[in-house]
């Protein structure tokens, strides 16, 4: 039966669509609920980049404190109204989000906001790491290519597979999160002290 109630139940709860987009997902694919969930996956991204040009003025600074007060991070998540920023499910996502920080320890928010100094150097050592491999310069750009791609997914928390549920990354995350809310969010700028770190 197309879209079975129980399905429909359990779509939502995999992905938190409305009803009649886990029917639709479920009518296109069969009800295959993998297919279902990269359906909406697919059309939640479609969703936030609707609304990726809604300026984020509103939102929320959040501490997280990590192992007794061993590591901790401030991070700073904007959306566009302050009704959303009180919003229990805006919360939790940005909790989840500082985290990620604490875990995954990334550098940057993306890939934009990294110096081009410091590609330049990654790129140079990726390259002398190309050369001392034996492998043929021709070979050289798209080694350095995949490794530099590595180091972004790595450094940047947009890019990180996030860590409650690594099929997805952080910037899927983001998307899933301003489809089912309805507005645009915007990783605005993070913070992550360890002890002891200099």
């Amino acid at each position: 039966m197309a879209g079975s109630s129980q399905l429909v139940k359990e779509l939502r709860e995999k992905t938190g669509a409305g009803i009649l987009d886990c029917q639709k997902a479920l009518q296109e694919n069969g009800d295959d609920i993998e297919k279902a969930v990269d359906y909406l996956r697919q059309k939640g991204l479609a969703a936030a980049q609707k609304k990726a040009g809604r300026e984020t003025n509103q939102g929320l600074i959040h501490a997280y404190i990590h192992m007794g007060g061993k590591i901790g991070v401030l991070i700073e998540v904007n959306c566009e109204t302050d009704f959303v920023a009180r919003n229990e499910e805006f919360k939790a996502f940005v909790n989840d989000l500082a985290l990620q920080i604490a875990a995954a320890k990334p550098q940057y928010v993306r890939r934009e906001d990294v110096p081009t100094a410091t590609v330049d150097k990654e790129r140079t050592i990726y390259e002398g790491q190309a050369k001392e491999m034996g492998k043929p310069p021709a070979a050289w750009p798209k080694i350095v290519e995949g490794k530099l791609e590595k180091f972004f997914q790595e450094s940047c928390l947009i890019e990180q597979a996030f860590i409650k549920d690594p099929a997805v990354t952080v910037k899927d995350l983001l998307s899933q999160k301003i489809a089912k809310i309805g507005e645009n969010m915007n990783i605005r700028r993070f913070t992550r002290f360890q002890l002891g770190e200099s």
